[in-house]
């Protein structure tokens, strides 16, 4: 057995033993606990889990990917524009949402439109936390196979195994800690490998001359406001549509509302969502740089073909022939972290919705508070195993992954903001928008699906904005005219204020 190999199995053993020592802070094993951490969770705690939680293996491999291939802005954008919708949701949903006292992303969309109908609102966010699990297990499975050589379905077993084992165990208690020890190795694995890279690439102003000599409108943060060789007609509006659906369509995820909820205070709810932000956008920088390092590094005949059929490879590979072996198994580290932090966050996130806001809403109100406990594990469970299914059978799911979080946006976001700021929203109001923003941004088609586009948009017309926007209109419109047949339900917090 090789040093690497045995490496990774000592990082699942001690991602394991952390997640058992942290269950122990499970007192009464209830839904609070499992789902919330009791809401008890310190501050750091909080901030440092939300930060590995966005900060996952698409991340780091996307951002690496994207500098490569293409551009800085297209290296740039996921993690600056998830940083700033963390910072958003700190601004207008964390404190809102934790004065509430709510456990799930669904629960103001129940209390305000009805159980039968948040449901229904669940599906989307069901299903990008599914797509998003398995798409980050096909990325593991992928690193495992360049670094080590190892069959990607036997690594993507043993990713989902040990991750499912210490979430089912401890919840969100299990999943914070193993997350703080999974990001400060994303932090030690990248730090080791930068000066490496840069270093075989030449040095850093060596890298950089080569980068916008080559690729001159592609050095900036954002595309140019004229069309290019690179930003055709149309590929700027795109792409600033893309960057507002990353960053409003990041707020409506029940992960990041998880640690919001788990959060001790309003005040520390939104303290975290702040700081996640900016840790986030920072750790854009590291990937940023090992993407400019693949573009000017040597690389062989062999090396350099595979990049080019495969540049999503460019991280992986840097480890495995830019850096020292030990280093490399610190890179790889990186990757093991970033993918099992943000795993375990999905399939809890998923499982708690789905065993809060379905089983014991609509299916077994009454509940006992062991089944509930046995429910919300059960659901991991599931999940987990879904997800490995889905991970094995569709080796590709990151496109499918961006066009769920593209509904989530479009489907998700005009609910959740209706739920929580317009007194007068009803649950006719939600669902004439909910079909209307399908319709727009289905109507723009989707090759991934075999879509056609229906409706005569312009060349790089922002269709998933408008469809998005079309919702937010729509449903104060469409409840007020409906009010009297279908009277609006107000929140707790309202009702007690009233």
């Amino acid at each position: 057995m090789s040093a690497a190999v045995a490496a990774v199995i000592v990082m699942y053993a001690a991602f394991l033993v952390v997640g058992w020592l942290a269950a122990r802070r499970v007192r009464e094993g209830t839904a609070a606990d499992l789902i919330v951490a009791g809401r008890a969770m310190p501050l750091w705690v909080a901030a440092l889990t939300m930060t590995a939680t966005w900060v996952d293996g698409g991340y780091l491999l996307g951002t690496t990917e994207g500098v490569y291939k293409g551009s800085l802005q297209l290296g740039v954008q996921g993690g600056l524009c998830f940083g700033l919708s963390l910072i958003l949701g700190g601004r207008f949903f964390a404190r809102r949402m934790r004065e509430a006292r709510y456990t799930t992303l669904i629960d103001p969309l129940d209390e305000r439109f009805g159980s039968r109908w948040a449901a229904v609102l669940f599906l989307p966010a069901l299903a990008g936390e599914l797509l998003w699990s398995a798409e980050l297990l096909v990325a593991l499975g992928a690193t495992f196979g360049v670094l080590l050589d190892l069959p990607i379905g036997s690594a993507i077993l043993l990713s989902a195994v040990v991750t499912t084992a210490y979430t089912m165990v401890g919840g969100m208690w299990s999943v914070a800690y193993t997350d703080v020890v999974q990001l400060g190795l994303v932090a030690l694995g990248l730090a080791a490998a930068l000066p490496y890279v840069l270093d075989g690439a030449g040095g850093f102003a060596q890298v950089w001359q080569a980068y916008v000599t080559a690729r001159p409108d592609a050095a900036s943060v954002v595309p140019p406001l004229t069309p290019s060789a690179l930003w055709p007609a149309g590929a700027a509006f795109t792409w600033w549509d893309t960057s507002l659906m990353l960053v409003l369509g990041g707020i409506p995820w029940n992960s990041y509302f998880q640690r919001v909820l788990s959060c001790r205070s309003p005040r520390e709810a939104a303290s975290h969502s702040y700081l996640a932000g900016i840790m986030t956008i920072a750790l854009t920088m590291p990937p940023l740089l090992m993407g400019l390092g693949a573009f000017a590094y040597p690389w062989s005949t062999a090396s350099a073909a595979r990049l080019a059929a495969t540049p999503a490879d460019a991280m992986p590979l840097l480890f495995a022939q830019a850096v020292p072996p030990a280093i490399g198994v610190l890179g790889l580290a990186a990757i093991v972290g970033a993918v099992t932090s943000s795993f375990s966050s999905s399939i809890l996130s998923a499982g708690s919705m789905f065993s809060w806001n379905c089983l014991a809403r609509l299916v077994w109100p009454d509940l006992s508070v062991p089944g509930m406990r046995r429910a919300i594990r059960g659901s991991i469970l599931c999940f987990g195993a879904l997800a490995f299914a889905l991970a094995m059978r569709v080796q590709s799911v990151q496109a499918l992954w961006f066009f769920t979080s593209d509904l989530v946006f479009v489907l998700l976001f005009p609910q959740l903001v209706a739920a929580l700021f317009d007194p007068r929203a009803n649950r006719t109001g939600s669902m004439a928008p909910f079909a209307g923003s399908a319709v727009l941004r289905l109507g723009g088609g989707e090759p991934l699906l075999g879509l056609p586009a229906l409706l005569p948009y312009p060349q790089g017309f922002p269709f998933r904005t408008v469809a998005a926007m079309a919702g937010l209109v729509l449903l104060p419109v469409v409840a007020r005219l409906t009010a009297r047949r279908d009277p609006p339900r107000p929140l707790a917090r309202e009702s007690a204020h009233s």
